[in-house]
């Protein structure tokens, strides 16, 4: 997971490079604190989906681009075989597989999360947009804004993605669900 934080730093810092601006006024520009951003850029604190997100859109590239290094080219279809989109590792607990990866022009991002049980608090995130998820195993626990919401297999919650929310396993098995987020 280091290895692909260090990937996805790296990556960043291309794109702020090439676009010839300082890490203050991306930080500035992206809203971020630009010792935060300074961390994400170093690899030494992973980066959120959510900020990924924002990043993508200020750089006008394919979140996929940030995330895996390659470009998105499908402008028609494109198929992902069960367990063969790029994974993403995020927060030790988090995993994501990339459903829509090689799609270019994406307006929402698909992923298959899963979700380890932890005794860490919910970490509550924001992002631009909407968010669906629909529960395929597992129990999650589900926070937004200020409701807390137990979700099992075949429920499903479409919120509003800039309301502060976060997700964990409840129990002792690894919770699994179909995101859907709006780009």
């Amino acid at each position: 997971m280091a290895n692909q934080r260090q990937s996805i730093a790296e990556r960043i810092k291309g794109l702020r490079d090439a676009s010839d601006l300082t890490p203050e006024a991306v930080a500035s520009e992206t809203g971020v604190a630009a010792d935060e951003y300074a961390r994400y850029e170093a690899g030494e604190s992973d980066v959120p989906m959510s900020y990924l997100s924002v990043l993508a859109a200020f750089y006008q590239v394919d979140v996929t681009a940030l995330l895996t290094g390659g470009d998105a080219h499908a402008k028609t279809f494109h198929v992902t075989r069960k367990g063969t989109g790029p994974v993403i590792e995020r927060r030790h607990v988090y995993h994501y597989e990339a459903l829509g990866a090689r799609f270019a022009g994406k307006v929402m991002e698909p992923f298959i999360v899963s979700v380890e049980p932890t005794l860490s608090e919910t970490h509550l995130n924001t992002h631009p947009g909407q968010e669906f998820n629909y529960v395929l195993s597992g129990r999650l626990r589900l926070t937004v804004g200020d409701n807390t919401l137990l979700l099992e297999p075949g429920d499903s919650i479409y919120f509003n993605a800039t309301v502060p929310h976060g997700m964990r396993a409840d129990g002792s098995e690894t919770a699994t669900f179909l995101a859907v987020i709006t780009a």
